[in-house]
């Protein structure tokens, strides 16, 4: 299987382990078959993002145990659906991307360009 690439070309970066991301749950924001949302886009958490998505209907931030979901908090990062994201960006509140851990496929929903103007480094 080829190694799985960023919207930079290089390497896939580790999202976050801590909560554990991904579609796979695996840190790192791949998809595959399944993944209908195109968990894709390496987010930190804001807290009008948060706000945000649960107005639309995805609560990220309250815990659900039987998901071992412990709830996002603002700084958090998370692999975002990327239609989702865009979404955000055209309200005016999308949280900062980390465009080392952001998978290449997520230009599909989102230009490079947008997610360059809210790019952060991981740190």
């Amino acid at each position: 299987m080829a190694e799985a690439r960023n919207v930079l070309g290089t390497t896939l970066e580790v999202c976050c382990m801590s909560p554990m991301t991904g579609f796979y749950r695996d840190g790192v924001c791949k998809t595959g078959a399944g993944d209908y949302g195109m968990h894709v886009v390496c987010a930190q958490m804001t807290a009008e993002f948060l706000a945000y998505t649960k107005a639309q209907g995805n609560d990220l931030s309250t815990p659900a145990p039987v998901y071992s979901f412990p709830g996002l908090k603002p700084g958090d990062r998370w692999c975002l659906c990327a239609s989702r994201w865009k979404e955000a960006l055209d309200d005016g509140v999308a949280p900062p991307v980390v465009l080392e851990a952001t998978h290449a496929l997520a230009v599909e929903h989102v230009s490079l360009d947008e997610l360059k103007q809210h790019a952060i480094t991981i740190g």
